[in-house]
């Protein structure tokens, strides 16, 4: 049995007994040789990379995504003998990391100290003696109430990180209760609570379900102190809607690793919007875990059982 492991990833893999692998360009068709694939390492792959193997490897059973989100295989109406299996859990460090990174920025006001320091200019207003918890404003994740929208594999990592900062934090997922120790919310409850959030993180899969969900209405239930940070999937923002938001002063600030249209084209918006953190989809990009997962599912697989992180179709 083969698995394909695309150029765009190095993984030493230990695979079960009577596994073979090999390399592949992920943005080209499929050589000959390897067309007897049973499982393709999804990484980086183009369109025409993911047809051509579904038309011309008849033994493919499985394309094992390293994201974890894995909405655009499951868009691609491929053949019901294919399993979809996703990258859930393997990026739930770094991306965690990264938000971490965006929200501190925010809070303790990075992008206002790099342009003073542009400037030359000491900013004696940020510093020296300063209240714990001013009015109108965010400068401590001490008591800080924090919502993340979107509570799987990565919100539950990030809420203890947040915890240790003394974070008060609460989850937004399909149904009420409690997960990883976390209050959970349905989306329904997360509208409610909107106004004593003063952190609303986003880390939505794109779905029609999650299309244009952060809007003005939204928005504008914030409090006019909170900050907004997006690390899901732009699709879930309306852009025009957080830019006017951002503008007007009815949100504090704002963070974003992904947008609705990548690369951001360079006339959008959102490049001058004021209190705004852009950086280019950095969060995630390195799966920790990868060559364990793919071995795994492959032993899976050839003993006819469910994967880790199969997705239902």
């Amino acid at each position: 049995m083969k698995v394909l492991v695309p150029t765009t990833i190095e993984l030493s893999l230990n695979l079960p007994d009577g596994w073979e692998s090999a390399s592949y360009d992920p943005k080209e068709t499929i050589p000959a040789a390897h067309r007897d694939v049973d499982v393709l390492v999804v990484w980086g792959n183009s369109d025409k990379n993911i047809t051509d193997a579904v038309a011309n490897c008849p033994r493919l059973r499985l394309l094992q995504g390293l994201l974890a989100g894995v909405d655009r295989l499951l868009g691609m109406d491929l053949p019901e003998h294919i399993r979809i299996a996703s990258g859930v859990g393997l990026h739930s460090r770094t991306v965690s990391e990264h938000t971490l990174a965006l929200l501190l920025s925010l809070v303790r006001r990075m992008p206002e100290c790099a342009q003073a320091q542009a400037q030359h200019r000491w900013a004696a207003e940020m510093g020296g003696i300063q209240p714990l918890h001013p009015e109108g404003r965010i400068t401590t994740l001490l008591d800080a109430r924090v919502l993340i929208w979107g509570f799987g594999a990565i919100g539950q990592h990030l809420a203890p990180m947040l915890t240790a900062f003394d974070a008060n934090v609460r989850g937004v997922a399909r149904s009420a209760g409690e997960r990883a120790g976390f209050e959970t919310l349905t989306p329904e409850q997360a509208r409610e609570a909107l106004a004593e959030t003063d952190v609303l993180i986003n880390v939505l899969p794109a779905s029609q379900q999650t299309q244009g969900l952060f809007d003005a209405e939204l928005f504008a239930a914030l409090p006019a102190h909170a900050f907004f940070v997006n690390v899901g999937r732009g699709s879930s923002v309306v852009e025009e809607d957080l830019v006017q938001a951002l503008r007007e002063g009815t949100l504090a600030g704002a963070a974003l690793d992904v947008a609705a249209t990548e690369p951001l084209p360079a006339d959008s918006p959102l490049w001058q919007a004021p209190n705004l953190i852009i950086t280019p989809h950095a969060a995630g990009g390195r799966p920790v875990g990868a060559a364990e997962r793919i071995a795994e599912n492959c032993s899976r697989l050839a003993r006819g059982e469910e994967l880790l992180h199969e997705e239902k179709r």
